[in-house]
This record gives C-alpha cells, sequence and structure tokens, in this order.
C-alpha cells in the first residue's frame, strides 16, 4: 500500500516547505504540492493509496542518534536498556536510526568485536542501526582490519583519552587517525585527560570524601579542553578531520574554534544534559545526584549558553545523547560509599527530540531547520547515510516524522519505553509530540506508542559527506 502525507511542513535544514510526500514500499518516490491520489495511481498502479492528512504538523525526516550505548558490559553487570528495549526507546521519540558502540576488548579483533554487536542488536532492534568501532588495542594487524570494517560498513571509530582499560596513548592516536584517512573514515574521539582525572580522584579520596558532589571536582572542564588541544595538534599533523563527541564546556569550544581559524576541519557533538543541566544537581541531598553522574559532568550555565550559542552558530554540528542507562534501585547504588564506583551515563534517546524542540525552537534559542540539521541531516552525512537518511527527498528511505507542534506533557520515567528507572530530565514540561513514525514507509509508532517492533535493519555506511 502506497502512503500520501499531504499538507504537511516538510522541515529540511534550508527552511520548511508545504508539500505532500509520496511513499511507495521503503521509499519516498514522489514530492510536490497538491499531489493527488487518483493520479498517483496512474503513474503507480497496483497501488491502493492510504491518505494521511498532516495539515498543520511539520514533517521532519527521522532523526539519527549517533551515540548510544545498549546492552554495554559495565563488569559484572549490563546497561538497564539493551536493543530492545532501547531501539523501542528511541523509535518512540522519533528517532530511526541509532549508532551504537562496537568496544574492541583487549586481545580481541575488530571482526570479533563487531560479530559481538551484531548478535546483541541483529533481529531485537525496532529502529535501524549501525556501529562505530571503538579501538582499545592497537597494533599492526589490527591496523589491517580498518579495510574489513569499511568492507562490513563501519566508516566511523571511537577512541577513549581517559579509562584506563579503554583509552590508547598519543603514538597510538596519531597511527589510528593516518589509518583511518586512508579508508575516508572519521575519528570520534571522548577528549578528557585520564591521567590527570586520576590524580584529582588520588586526591580527592586521600581526605576520605567519597561524596557524589565530588564527580565534577574530579573532571574539570580544563581536563576536558587540555585533551581536546591535545587532539587537535595530532589531528593536524595527519590533516584528517576528527569528531569531538559529547563536548560539554565553553573552554573546550574555544579550543575548537581556535582549530578551526588554523585551518582545521573539526566535528563537534554535544548532548542534551549539557544544554539543560547544570552542575548544581550535584548538590541535590543524599544519593539522588547519582542520577547525574556521566563523563564529562555536567557544567555551568555559562557554558550551557555557550554551547546553544554555538548551535545556532553552526559551531557544533550534531546532538547524539550518549544513552547509556543504568538503574538506580540497583546500579548506581554501587557507588554509595564511593562516587568513583557509581556507573557513569544517563538516559536520552527517547527524550532527546522533545527535549530539543521545546528548549531550542519553541524558546528561539535555533530554528526548525536547525534542528533538521542537527539532528537529522548532518548526522547523516558525516556517518556516510545520506541520502538514504537524514533528509525527505525522492529515493530517499521512507523515515519520516509526523510532529504535532501543540501537545504539552510532563516528562516521567515511569512513562517511558526506556525500562531504566529514572530519567534526569524528570518533571520537564515539555511541547511537541512525535505523532506518528514512519521506518522505510512502515508505521512503527504513534504517540510515543509502539505500533510494530524489531524491524530495524543493519545500516550499511559508506563515505561521509563534508559539510
Amino acid at each position: 500500500m502506497g502512503i500520501l502525507i499531504k499538507n504537511g511542513q516538510v522541515v529540511s535544514s534550508k527552511g520548511v516547505d508545504l508539500e505532500d510526500i509520496f511513499v511507495q514500499g521503503e521509499k519516498i518516490v514522489k514530492i510536490g504540492k497538491s499531489l493527488i491520489a487518483s493520479d498517483l495511481k496512474e503513474e503507480f498502479p497496483g497501488e491502493e493509496i492510504q491518505i494521511i492528512d498532516a495539515k498543520d504538523k511539520l514533517i521532519f525526516p527521522g532523526f539519527i542518534d549517533t551515540h548510544t550505548h545498549f546492552d554495554l558490559d559495565a563488569g559484572d553487570f549490563h546497561t538497564a536498556d539493551d536493543f530492545y528495549s532501547g531501539t523501542k526507546a528511541a523509535i518512540a521519540g522519533g528517532t530511526t536510526t541509532i549508532l551504537d558502540f562496537t568496544t574492541q576488548e583487549k586481545g580481541e579483533t575488530l571482526n570479533q568485536a563487531l560479530d559481538n554487536w551484531h548478535k546483541l542488536a541483529d533481529g531485537k532492534s525496532s529502529c535501524d542501526y549501525g556501529f562505530h568501532m571503538s579501538i582499545t588495542d592497537w597494533n599492526s594487524d589490527i591496523k589491517k582490519e580498518i579495510k574489513d570494517m569499511t568492507n562490513r560498513g563501519v566508516n566511523s571509530y571511537k577512541l577513549y583519552m581517559a579509562y584506563s582499560n579503554l583509552k590508547v596513548n598519543d603514538g597510538e592516536i596519531y597511527e589510528i587517525l593516518k589509518a583511518v584517512k586512508d579508508e575516508n573514515g572519521i575519528v570520534g574521539v571522548h577528549c578528557e585527560n585520564g591521567e590527570l582525572i586520576d590524580s584529582l580522584i588520588k586526591e580527592l579520596k586521600s581526605n576520605n570524601k567519597n561524596s557524589v558532589s565530588l564527580h565534577p571536582l574530579s573532571r574539570p572542564k580544563e581536563a576536558e579542553a587540555e585533551a581536546i588541544h591535545r587532539l587537535l595538534v595530532i589531528a593536524g599533523l595527519v590533516d584528517t578531520p576528527v569528531n569531538i563527541v559529547h563536548l560539554s564546556s565553553k573552554l573546550s569550544l574555544e579550543e575548537v574554534r581556535c582549530a578551526r581559524e588554523n585551518g582545521q576541519k573539526v566535528y563537534v557533538e554535544t548532548c542534551p544534559q549539557y544544554l539543560l543541566l547544570d552542575d548544581s544537581v550535584y548538590g541535590k541531598d543524599g544519593f539522588s545526584a547519582a542520577k547525574y553522574v556521566c563523563s564529562p559532568p555536567l557544567r555551568k550555565e555559562e557554558d550551557i549558553e555557550a554551547i546553544w550559542k554555538g548551535l545556532l552558530n553552526g559551531e557544533v554540528q550534531t546532538i547524539g545523547t550518549d544513552h547509556c542507562s543504568f538503574n538506580m534501585s540497583n546500579q548506581k547504588t554501587r557507588g554509595k560509599d564511593d562516587f568513583t564506583k557509581i556507573p557513569g551515563g544517563i538516559p536520552g534517546t527517547e527524550e532527546r527530540p522533545v527535549l530539543i524542540y521545546h528548549f531550542g525552537v519553541t524558546k528561539g534559542k535555533i530554528t526548525v531547520s536547525d534542528m533538521c540539521g542537527l539532528l537529522s541531516e548532518q548526522p547523516a552525512k558525516l556517518f556516510g547515510m545520506y541520502p538514504n537518511k537524514g533528509t525527505i527527498k525522492e529515493g530517499s528511505d521512507a523515515d519520516i516524522v509526523i510532529w504535532n507542534k501543540n501537545i504539552t506533557r510532563i516528562i516521567s520515567a515511569k512513562d517511558m519505553n526506556s525500562i531504566c528507572d529514572n530519567t534526569p530530565y524528570e518533571d520537564m514540561k515539555v511541547t511537541g509530540l512525535p505523532e506518528m513514525v514512519f521506518l522505510r514507509g512502515k508505521l512503527v509508532a504513534k504517540e510515543r506508542k509502539i505500533i510494530n517492533e524489531k524491524l530495524g535493519k543493519y545500516v550499511f555506511r559508506g563515505e561521509r559527506t563534508d559539510f
């Protein structure tokens, strides 16, 4: 059956147009003014056509979350959300594609790591999905596998400059950037000075201080900014673009600005938590502040303001979530007597679109076209999915979100499709609703309720489109 969506306000990064959209199978096959069902039946014979009136509604290309951690092994337990519950949460909020982080264990090949993540995701996912490859163990044999990753549809990588079990050193960063450049891929980096953080933690704990309130003190903005500076120096030597993930501070944005002024190509991702929450939450009573423990930590109001401005003026290109969910009831509590043992991470993949629409678009901090660029088009371009994903064009995948601009609700963890027992955005009042969500032409969610699950497919990604 064909689907004709009429009278909608179709959003792109360039503007908003009143257009009709005709979907056949998994693809958008025709876009135009005042499309007529009878004419379409002649042009596409044999099709019954369902008509959807989207008058006064925004029509977005399906949103893309390029930063999730589903079914992540955190030692002797896993994140609350696996690919089944996590992708249901994503699709309910209007996100039709996610990119999760495959993590290579020490001594493991990249192919083995990718196989492991396919086992976690294949057949369980309710939105389309792909993987970044996190390299933690670098040697000449691993270098040879970069081409294998290209052949298996992986064009993006993740490196850590913090966490002793994950981080790579500066020399390895240099070599990895060169190897990935040869395959026209892109490397995203978690930028924090791990050695400095280890020393700060040791100093704080030497005074028998273990309060959650110490978390932001142990990971100051200087630790992030210094790591970004160091990364960009290395990337400059290689002459390759890099992607800085979850940027959280004004100081870090200034490091990026300086590199760009010197001619470097740098992509920047931030997350909703760094746009909406500040470090005052760590002063909450008792252990409740553990809900907000993530890395980098939440910053100051001046940092929030700087990043919003960076979104508006194009200095920040994407908004991911770093969705890494842990339950307060039985997982975050592991750090009750030692803040360094609190598993770091917060949920957000379901809430992200409405948070950006409400606090960004309706508050005048960004335009609706900016939102489309940040959540759909630019992620698709950066990670080799455009124009199949990230845009409403003839020939593109029919990943479509019909957005109601007028529905207001209160965010609550009890009302989520995620199985995590908390959200850092609890009790926030927001306006906007993904009224209907289509994944490759199939209605999969309606008013945040799942209609069809487990329809997600693996996204084989090619070369990025620079912007």
